[in-house]
This record gives structure tokens, sequence and C-alpha cells, in this order.
């Protein structure tokens, strides 16, 4: 096994743990497109490279330019942050959305919805505890 599979395989168990881990850009990179079921080659046509170029980006050989960590992002449907290993929450484009329509409200409504929030939260831990 070389040391990109025993990355991966490492990943995917410390992942089934539910392990909070943050990885490199480049092994979000490739455990991300596993996940969409997109080899190298056709990653790279939807960012507009090649697959050897989304290679050498899992391996670490090179590093992409920030247009194309937008790209990548992008196509993959993640923040850039959780690309590259800033955060392990992974924000999907619902998530964005919802997250754009909030900053659009007033700082009374945004406060009213977050104690709406917290409340569902709470509702939900104690149903856990107790189930």
């Amino acid at each position: 096994m070389n040391d990109n599979s025993f990355t991966f395989v490492k990943t995917l168990i410390l992942q089934s743990f539910s392990i909070p881990i943050i990885m490199n850009f480049g092994d979000n990179m490739m455990l991300l497109r596993k996940q969409k079921k997109l080899s190298q080659s056709a990653l790279g046509k939807l960012i507009g490279t090649s697959g050897d170029v989304i290679g050498r980006y899992e391996r670490s050989d090179i590093k992409p330019s920030i247009d194309v960590v937008i790209k990548i992002a992008d196509t993959l449907e993640v923040s850039i942050d959780y690309l590259i290993g800033r955060s392990n929450i992974e924000s999907d484009k619902d998530v964005t959305e919802r997250l754009q329509r909030i900053s659009a409200l007033t700082n009374e409504d945004k406060t009213f919805l977050y104690n709406m929030i917290d409340m569902a939260l709470r509702d939900f831990k104690t149903k856990k505890a107790y189930s």
C-alpha cells in the first residue's frame, strides 16, 4: 500500500468514528473527489486542466493558484476553508444559501432566528440524551 492509499484509508476510518481531523488540501481534494465518484481526469476536465495535474495537487507535488482552488471548491461543492483544511465543517450549497439569506436580515431578526436555532438544538440534544 503506497502512502496516498494509506492516508486515504486512515482518513476514512477516522471519519467513520467521527474523529475530527484536519487534513491538507491534497488529502481533502482526493477524499471529496472520490466521494463524488470523480476520476482525476474527470475533475481535471471540469476545472479546465488535466488529470495528471489533479494527481500532482493531491500528492502535494504542486500548489494550485487561488483561482484554481475556487474552481475546485465550486466543482466539489464545498467551501474553500473546508477544502484547504481550515475548517472541519463541510458547508454545502444549501447551507451557504441559507447563511447568505440570514446575513441580509436585520440584527433584530438575526437575534430572533439565532434564539430559535439555539432552542431547537437544545431540544434535539435533550431528546437524544433521554432516548
